[in-house]
């Protein structure tokens, strides 16, 4: 019997236990209520499968063999300064989920597009007026971040005629999108995007980068849309640069705390539009296969697959 410590405070226990049992039998799902209260010893733990852990559990466990994101980031595992870091780590790269990123991605750059904010503001004050509405090949969308959500992103959003760009950290090509890298690319990315997502990792180096320096850069009355991490965005700037009109209107899915706290100038500002970090759900159906065959080749001696980076931090 393998033992799997499963922990998310958002996800439901019985939906990856059926999954488990569904397709390999011999696989326990335990949870930290087993182990606090020790109807499960720590000793006998071989795999984690974690969202935002407590700080410390993985160093409770000597016998773990590996460490599973439930997500595609692994931020919320790195914040912990005690985190094992002598076992295999892997995130979740499936297409389920790559498919959820860019349907949410398609549907809020459409809504900045087509202008669906100030519609909804005009229907607020009982106001009948058709706005400028240009082609999605006049308007250019920018994705910083080129990894497989972001490249599946900007596929999709090509095929549907809009002008795409990328910037990534070292030069990286994708067809059909035109690139920008490192810090010499940045400006002039910037300088042409009408509607920037933000689809980067989580890391030292991108914590903060959406601030009102790089806001700045947008062309005014740019819009913005954050499916990442909460922590790529200074929230006071992003909230002046609405103000002023430098940006237009913004989506956030992600938030610095999570959920968002009531009194945060976010939830009332009416030129955001938020939703509850839903954009890119993992899917129990789809990470359970990866979780029990990156099981199957750890037990057999091999190397798993999407294995994390930790000197990238992804």
């Amino acid at each position: 019997m393998i033992t799997l410590l499963f922990h998310s405070e958002v996800d439901r226990r019985e939906w990856w236990d059926d999954e488990f049992a569904r397709h390999r039998g011999d696989i326990n799902l335990v949870t930290l209520a087993d182990l606090d209260s020790g109807a499960v010893a720590a000793e006998a733990i071989d795999y984690a499968l974690l969202w935002k852990p407590p700080a410390g559990l993985t160093a409770r466990l000597p016998g773990l063999k590996a460490i599973f994101s439930l997500g595609a980031g692994i931020d919320h595992l790195l914040s912990d300064p005690d985190l094992r870091r002598d076992v295999p780590m892997t995130r979740v790269v499936d297409p389920n989920l790559t498919a959820r990123m860019t349907e949410y991605v398609v549907l809020h750059v459409l809504r900045h597009h087509r202008r669906q904010h100030d519609y909804d503001a005009l229907q607020r004050l009982g106001k009948w007026r058709a706005l400028a509405q240009p082609l999605a090949s006049e308007r250019r969308v920018g994705i910083l971040g080129l990894g497989v959500l972001g490249g599946d992103a900007a596929r999709a959003l090509g095929a549907l005629g809009f002008a795409v760009s990328g910037w990534t950290r070292t030069a990286h090509a994708v067809p059909g999108v035109e690139m920008f890298h490192g810090a010499a690319g940045l400006d002039a990315f910037l300088g042409a995007c009408e509607i920037l997502v933000c689809l980067l990792p989580l890391t030292a180096e991108t914590e903060g980068i959406i601030n009102a320096g790089l806001l700045a850069r947008l062309p005014r009355g740019a819009s913005f849309i954050n499916a990442a991490r909460g922590r790529h965005v200074v929230d006071a700037d992003l909230l002046a640069a609405l103000d002023t009109g430098q940006l237009a209107a913004a989506t956030l899915d992600v938030f610095h705390v999570e959920p968002l706290p009531q009194d945060h100038g976010f939830w009332h500002h009416p030129k955001v539009t938020l939703t509850p970090h839903i954009a890119a759900v993992t899917d129990p159906r789809a990470c359970v296969a990866q979780v029990i065959g990156n099981i199957g080749r750890i037990e057999r001696g091999e190397a798993p697959i999407n294995l994390v980076d930790l000197r990238r931090g992804y």
